[in-house]
C-alpha cells in the first residue's frame, strides 16, 4: 500500500501530518476555542476551514452543556466528541487550552487508531508549545 504524504503549509499544521496519512482520513483541522482556524489541511478550502472551526467551537460547548445537564458538574473535561454521518465521522478532541483538533473520516476509517493519533499529536503539540524559545549562546549561535 503507497501513501500519498500531503504537506500541510501553517506554522501549527504539522501536527496534521500525520493523522492525514492514516487511511480513511480525509480532513484535518486545529481550531481555537472562539472558533478560529489554526491550521487546516490543504485539500479543505478556507471557507470550508473557517466553517469546520466555527462548527468545532460550537460542538464542543454544546457537548459540555450537554454532559452538565446529565450530570450537574460544571466545567467537565471532554476527551472527545464523535459525530457519526452517513459520510463518515467527525471526531473533536481538545488540544491544550482554547484550541481543538478535528478530524473528518470515512465511514470505513478504523476510529481506534485514528483516536489514537489524535492523542499522539495533541501530546506532541503541548511539548512544542510548551518548549522554551531557543537562546543564542556567547557565540550568537542559536
Amino acid at each position: 500500500m503507497s501513501t500519498t504524504r500531503r504537506p500541510v503549509s501553517d506554522e501549527i499544521s504539522w501536527v496534521l501530518t500525520p493523522l492525514l496519512e492514516l487511511p480513511g482520513v480525509q480532513h484535518a483541522l486545529i481550531a481555537t476555542g472562539d472558533g478560529l482556524v489554526e491550521g487546516a489541511s490543504p485539500d479543505l478550502s478556507r471557507a470550508s476551514a473557517e466553517r469546520v472551526a466555527a462548527m468545532t467551537a460550537t460542538l464542543h460547548a454544546a457537548s459540555r452543556a450537554f454532559t452538565t445537564a446529565f450530570t450537574d458538574v460544571e466545567k467537565p473535561k471532554l476527551a472527545q466528541t464523535v459525530v457519526e454521518s452517513d459520510l463518515g465521522f467527525a471526531i473533536v478532541v481538545p488540544a491544550g487550552q482554547n484550541t481543538s483538533l478535528a478530524v473528518f473520516a470515512t465511514p470505513d476509517a478504523q476510529l481506534g487508531n485514528i483516536a489514537y493519533q489524535m492523542q499522539v499529536q495533541v501530546a506532541a503539540l503541548a511539548r512544542a508549545l510548551a518548549s522554551p524559545a531557543r537562546q543564542p549562546d556567547a557565540t550568537g549561535r542559536t
